[in-house]
């Protein structure tokens, strides 16, 4: 399926699911005062999060949950300081709660301006941001990360979940514990970390960092990147593709397979199956790859 048509669909249903529990619990809306160019912080110990940037002042904040009586379950704070909107939320724990499988949960849909700076830390839950210029820092500790469209810096780190960024114009740091990670057109550096899945990665322009410890990594780099990076499995091959014109200097390595490139790489040193190192143009910046379980395979974009 197209990544744009696939993220489309995952974003809609996740608003849908906001619009399913507003129908039948609990919910609320907040309006607050906030300028383009402000910053947007949201702190909570449960629920998803919904965020789009829009061409309007103010935030919204619409919140529902699967209890009719949300506010005895959860305490919210709404605060609203100069160029600042921030939002905490914390649990009342009831003692019902340790006999019933039936817990409340929460769903925040948020608009703000796309220039805002966000910051967004829930205890459990999806995470979708789109359309959104300012600087971006997404915390969950259990469930997946969507990003699209984002004019500034990304750090997105979950414990539990797959991380899907595309059409990013800053830096990008994406880290997960137990999932994927996909990438798509990050214009500045990526660094993309996972405990456990695969790395896809297409159009990345800046310096690539990419490491996972369970799973195959699958990148290619943008026409004239030669600002190298590292590239590491411990347990799946790697695909590399790259503009054969420019300017690198390769190391490429493998403890368990072979090293195979369809661009003119002009070796030095040992020549040998498990191994690379040579230039490419007339050198430069390093791009190093290496796996302790697979394949390597440099190609042409």
């Amino acid at each position: 399926m197209n990544v744009r048509i696939a993220t489309g669909i995952l974003f809609a249903t996740g608003l849908l699911s906001l619009a399913t529990a507003a129908s039948a619990s609990d919910h609320f809306t907040k309006q607050l005062t906030l300028a383009p160019g402000g910053r947007f912080v949201l702190e909570s110990e449960e629920g998803g999060v919904a965020v789009v940037g829009t061409d309007q002042p103010g935030a919204s904040i619409a919140v529902t949950g699967n209890r009719d009586d949300l506010e005895s379950y959860f305490d919210f704070k709404f605060e609203e300081n100069a160029g600042e909107v921030r939002v905490r939320v914390r649990r009342h724990w009831h003692a019902d709660w340790f006999f019933s499988f039936d817990n409340a949960h929460l769903y925040f849909e948020v608009r703000v301006p796309k220039s805002t700076s966000l910051e967004i830390r829930t205890g459990g839950g999806r995470i979708d941001v789109r359309s959104m210029s300012g600087e971006a820092e997404l915390s969950t500790s259990g469930g997946p990360i969507d990003v699209t469209g984002l004019a500034g810096r990304l750090r997105a780190h979950t414990s539990g979940g797959h991380i899907h960024a595309q059409d990013v114009q800053g830096d990008a740091t994406l880290e997960t514990s137990g999932g994927g990670i996909e990438a798509e057109s990050i214009e500045g550096s990526l660094i993309a970390r996972t405990s456990g899945g695969g790395i896809r990665i297409q159009r990345v322009a800046g310096r690539l960092e990419a490491f996972t410890s369970g799973g195959e990594i699958v990148a290619s780099l943008t026409k004239k990147n030669q600002h190298g990076g590292s590239i590491e499995s411990s347990g799946g091959s790697i695909a590399v593709s790259l503009d054969p014109s420019t300017n690198l200097s390769i190391d490429a390595s493998t403890s368990g397979g072979r090293v195979v490139s369809d661009v003119p790489i002009r070796t030095v040193g040992v020549v040998s199956s498990d191994s690379l190192r040579g230039t490419l143009g007339s050198g430069g910046e390093t791009l190093r790859m290496h796996t302790s379980g697979g394949w390597i395979r440099i190609g042409s974009i």
